[in-house]
């Protein structure tokens, strides 16, 4: 279940991770690190967030949904 927003977590996050789900195997890995770097850039807008408890802080996993493509493609 994703998580809403939270700059308390956001100012503890240490790591960042992006899921991408079947049906993206046939992007180029660059077009999904730009992809990726502009979703985390902007993870209040993320359409599936995840912050993971980890030792230093939390993780923020956004697992890319349709949406989020085509908002940070444009």
């Amino acid at each position: 279940m994703p998580d809403a927003f939270d700059p308390y977590r956001e100012a503890l996050v240490m790591e960042t991770r992006t899921i991408w789900p079947e049906g993206y195997e046939d992007l180029d890995e660059s077009k999904k690190q730009e992809l990726s770097a502009r979703l985390h850039a902007d993870p209040e807008s993320a359409g599936n967030l995840q912050y993971i408890r980890i030792h230093s802080g939390f993780c923020r996993q956004i697992t890319v949904t349709e949406d989020d493509v085509q908002r940070v493609s444009s």
